[in-house]
């Protein structure tokens, strides 16, 4: 009763300091309590009761660059208590701290740590990605390092390095055989370990004498140590870190390729890639983890992976502020000076240091590039001007420059605004193009799709042009199909309209491509077309293709032909909704989708999971395959 009672209070004391470390994680990485959440359920019974592990805990751990993965699990191990057991593996070969031997096997990197056998411990494999087994083509490619991961993947069972231990055996023997060919006093062919064999040698075989008495152990020595071994039986042999916590951590790009396609996009709605990401699953992580490691592999990851979605807005939002009072502070102490931040350089801040694909790593080199260097610049001005200890020095900014006030007077100081100045289009010419182009986008797509894109912009500073993002979809008919050809020719169509042929613009070529594109893949591999049978060119004997391309183009062709006109008709049948749009982005620059029913007027009630009515047809078929008066599908017709 008193064991179980003693079992009863530990239970509830660690499970209390899991919520108490889960609280300060929240307070200290902003944005990504859902995935903190997570990893505190996964290791909740590794911490609680230790006992019951028989086997690695493994908890994988993917998003983009930037997210706080890492600094997670490192700060995750601190407050556990488990910092002087933790060890840190960077699967791409560049791992501190273990010598250059010991850094080849994710053994050798435990022996030199503080993980101790058969005892708790956590491990952190870092960008696993970069780990890949197989390449594009499902090749196997030779890999140089870490063979010995997957078996503590597997069990946390680590064989004995059975080669290096036959190498030892075959040195020893090379080195008698020239012995006994040389002078006796050559003591150049005395067999000696290196310091490395000898830590091995200790690992392998359990041994408890100091690294110095094994190295200085005669061969005749080292043959009965090994001998004893063989003769131990196999039990002994094996290395056991089965309660070991195993972080798997990686950005995992095929995850993210149909939405982060550039890593310079400054442009994209951190809230709209925030709602992208999230929607991703551990089938996208398993398709993914497909395409870089063998099946068995990705069945030795186990099923515990936590996604992280990018940033939000009102996450970057927090680290500005406080990435803004901390400057402020650290300057103050500095010089004696208050310092107060304007809401403006939050927003300059934001508008030029936030990249969603890209996470922290841009805000915080930028944070220190506009207040490290603006806030001493500031500070210096205001002190030249007389200004003493205590004294409030605001900072502003205009979009051009940081701006510092003291005591009725401001002088502007130069920051890295250059992503706000290319997002200026000032050329009217230019931006009349731009909106007619993309609100002929948007306008189609909402009238086929019956909602409006995610966003549409102008504004760019990634790229010469603007921009249409739009909700994916799961499942794609050959209506869907035919509605995206007609939302990509939109934007050529919509240019046709306004300005007529002579003025249509280059702008439509990656539009053009991308309409043939599926209008070509749903004659040619999906069979929307007259042919059934997939249209492909090969080289290969072996494949079973119908090859007759060319066939195909007129078809294709007037497919192309026929959209372009029903994207035109649609445009002039809402010629309101379309300049309507084409005035909002040329007075802000961008339309949100709340800005664009407002504008347009359309019912756009869509939800953005929305399919074609499958169920209602399946129900329909159902109902008209029965005879009359059977239409009540819990009564089954009799058989005669």
């Amino acid at each position: 009763m008193n064991d179980t009672r003693v079992l009863r209070d530990r239970l509830a004391q660690r499970n209390q300091q899991l919520q108490e470390i889960a609280a300060q994680l929240k307070a200290e990485l902003f944005g990504i309590d859902a995935v903190i959440d997570r990893v505190i359920d996964a290791v909740r019974a590794w911490y609680v009761l230790p006992e019951l592990v028989k086997r690695p805990v493994i908890v994988c751990l993917w998003g983009l660059t930037g997210t706080g993965k890492t600094q997670l699990v490192r700060r995750l191990a601190q407050l556990l208590g488990f910092y002087d057991r933790f060890v840190e593996v960077q699967m791409d070969g560049f791992s501190n701290g273990a010598s250059w031997r010991g850094a080849q096997s994710i053994s050798g990197m435990l022996a030199q740590s503080g993980v101790r056998e058969g005892e708790p411990g956590i491990l952190a494999l870092d960008e696993f990605q970069r780990f890949r087994t197989i390449d594009n083509k499902r090749g196997e490619l030779r890999v140089e390092r870490y063979h010995d991961v997957w078996a503590l993947l597997s069990d946390g069972r680590m064989p004995p390095a059975l080669s290096l231990l036959g190498d030892i055996e075959s040195s020893i023997a090379e080195a008698a055989y020239d012995a006994e060919r040389a002078d006796a006093d050559d003591g150049k062919l005395r067999f000696k370990l290196s310091s490395w064999e000898a830590q091995e040698l200790r690992r392998n075989l359990k041994l408890d004498a100091p690294l110095t008495e094994v190295m200085s152990w005669a061969p005749d020595q080292i043959q009965e140590r090994l001998r004893a071994f063989r003769e131990c039986g196999q039990q002994r042999w094996e290395t056991d870190y089965s309660r070991l916590l195993v972080f798997v951590c990686g950005n995992l790009d095929e995850m993210y390729e149909d939405i982060a396609t550039s890593v310079d996009d400054c442009d994209s709605d951190a809230d709209t890639f925030h709602a992208l990401t999230s929607k991703l699953s551990i089938i996208d992580v398993k398709q993914a983890l497909n395409r870089r490691f063998k099946p068995e592999q990705v069945a030795r990851l186990g099923n515990e992976h936590v996604i992280y979605p990018s940033l939000s807005r009102h996450a970057y939002e927090q680290l500005i502020n406080q990435g803004c009072a901390r400057y402020a502070n650290e300057s103050a102490t500095g010089c004696g000076l208050h310092f107060e931040v304007d809401a403006s350089v939050r927003e300059q801040i934001y508008a030029n240091a936030v990249f969603p694909a890209q996470g922290t790593r841009p805000l915080f080199s930028s944070l220190h590039a506009i207040l490290g260097t603006g806030l001493a610049k500031a500070a210096l001005w205001a002190l030249q001007c007389g200004a003493g200890a205590g004294d409030t020095v605001e900072l502003a900014a205009d979009g051009c420059s940081l701006i510092a006030h003291w005591q009725g007077l401001s002088q502007a100081i130069a920051a890295p605004f250059e992503i706000n100045r290319l997002r200026q289009r000032s050329n009217p010419d230019f931006r009349a193009l731009l909106a007619v182009h993309e609100a002929g986008h948007g306008l189609v797509h909402a009238l086929l799709f019956g909602r409006a894109p995610q966003e549409i912009k102008i504004h760019v500073a990634s790229f010469e042009g603007g921009y249409n993002a739009y909700t994916s979809r799961k499942v794609w008919s050959r209506r869907n199909l035919l509605d995206s050809i007609c939302t990509s020719l939109a934007g050529r169509a919509a240019e046709l309209l306004v300005f007529g042929p002579d003025l249509s613009s280059s702008g439509a070529e990656s539009d053009l491509r991308k309409a043939t594109e599926t209008a070509a893949r749903m004659m040619r591999h999906l069979g929307h077309g007259e042919r059934v049978g997939r249209i492909d060119v090969s080289t290969n004997s072996e494949d079973n293709l119908c090859t007759d391309v060319d066939a195909s183009n007129a078809p294709v062709e007037a497919l192309l032909q026929a959209e372009h006109q029903r994207a035109t008709a649609m445009m002039e049948m809402h010629r309101g909704a379309l300049l309507a749009l084409v005035d909002e982005l040329m007075d802000q620059g961008q339309v949100t989708p709340s800005r664009f029913a407002a504008v347009t007027g359309l019912p756009l009630g869509a939800p953005e999971d929305a399919l074609d009515p499958y169920a209602e047809r399946l129900a329909k078929f159902r109902v008209d395959g029965l005879p009359q008066g059977k239409h009540d599908g819990r009564h089954p017709l009799k058989l005669i």
